[in-house]
């Protein structure tokens, strides 16, 4: 199985965000992972459209982009039209997420859904089928640099109905990913890591991209 790392552009240094896209693709990473928070699903504010639309003209990365917001629904095509390759929105902010996932895949982009640490897998189990990525957050969201929240078992679950479902989507956790334990994470059955300070928090972000991918043993896709 070959893994895709996303290194998380929130732990980047804002005030050079072209040359640090310029560093992960260069590094080999082919997607970069872009949280946008609202200040009401989270506690904090951190990016928004404009600022996606900025980057996109300036990178040609796949851009992986994660909705931390209210109602996601209601900027879908803001988000499209400013370059989000997949959108991923949370289960716990979403009104019907049925519609949500099919009006994600309407504007020609991959859609993918999120739940927090404490939600149980059954609140993605009935889409597991619609998706083309389920996130599972293994911090809590809206603040970078938390400390990982063992949820191997959980990875393993949902890997398991996934398998059982025939779901062909992407497992990728987000939270606390480091070298110690991408390895374990990778084992439970995700194939897709969101790491941030991990690799932006490196001066060779080259050598924390290939660390992690030498840690779990697999190979990038």
């Amino acid at each position: 199985m070959s893994i895709i790392i996303s290194p998380s552009l929130l732990s980047a240094n804002f005030a050079r965000l072209e040359d640090e896209l310029k560093a992960i693709d260069q590094a080999g990473a082919p997607w970069i992972h872009l949280d946008v928070m609202d200040g009401l699903f989270v506690p904090n504010i951190s990016f928004g459209i404009p600022v996606i639309k900025a980057i996109r003209k300036v990178s040609d990365l796949f851009f992986d982009c994660h909705l931390m917001i209210a109602e996601p629904s209601r900027y879908l095509k803001d988000f499209a039209d400013a370059g989000a390759d997949l959108i991923t929105v949370h289960e716990e902010a979403t009104r019907d997420v049925h519609q949500t996932l099919a009006d994600i895949k309407a504007l020609g982009c991959k859609a993918g859904l999120s739940i927090n640490p404490e939600t149980p897998l059954s609140a993605v189990e009935p889409y597991l089928t619609e998706t083309d990525l389920i996130l599972l957050m293994s911090v809590h969201p809206g603040f970078g640099g938390q400390s990982f929240i063992d949820i191997t078992f959980k990875i393993k679950e949902l890997r398991r109905l996934m398998d059982e479902a025939g779901s062909s989507a992407i497992l990728q956790v987000d939270g606390g990913i480091t070298v110690d334990n991408a390895k374990a994470v990778v084992d439970a059955g995700a194939n897709c890591l969101v790491a941030g300070s991990a690799i932006f928090g490196k001066e060779d972000r080259k050598a924390a991209l290939e660390g992690i991918l030498a840690a779990t043993g697999k190979e990038a896709q």
